[in-house]
């Protein structure tokens, strides 16, 4: 089944990659490693979902942000390849939540993206990855996520 089955079983499509905030650029590509900026949640408008977690946002609502961004770094990666997933892996996440003072479910929040990777793309989707605790994050966004791709043939 092509990635292209998974979204549409999944329901979901490929948003338009987010224009950065700073100076950066979403993607960058070194032979057949794509390298993927970070990114946080966007609502339908494109506007950032702010909060911090465990306060304005419970572990249910920051998983479902984690897949948000997910997508977004999806849509970033088939860019970056050329127009088609049906050939990227996915290699290292860094997921970064930013919560209250002693919050320990990174993990749990970061699965949102970990989990989407794995239905998206099957077996690529599987990575290494880190999920660490952050005091606050650019524009007080609940989570933010980095990934390392690759082009695999």
């Amino acid at each position: 089944m092509s990635v292209q089955d998974n979204l549409k079983k999944l329901g979901l499509t490929l948003p338009s990659i987010p224009t950065p905030v700073a100076n950066y650029v979403p993607w960058k590509r070194d032979g057949n490693t794509i390298y993927l900026s970070g990114q946080g949640p966007r609502d339908k408008d494109g506007k950032h979902i702010t909060g911090t977690v465990g306060k304005d946002v419970t572990v249910e609502q920051a998983y479902e942000y984690a897949k948000l961004v997910g997508l977004n770094l999806l849509a970033a990666a088939n860019a970056a390849a050329g127009g088609s997933l049906d050939k990227v892996e996915v290699l290292k996440v860094l997921g970064m939540v930013n919560a209250v003072p002693g919050f320990g479910d990174q993990p749990k929040v970061i699965n949102g993206c970990s989990d989407l990777f794995v239905a998206v793309l099957g077996e690529r989707g599987r990575h290494a990855r880190s999920a660490v605790g952050m005091g606050s994050l650019p524009v007080n966004i609940p989570v933010e996520i980095e990934a390392v791709m690759r082009v695999v043939d």
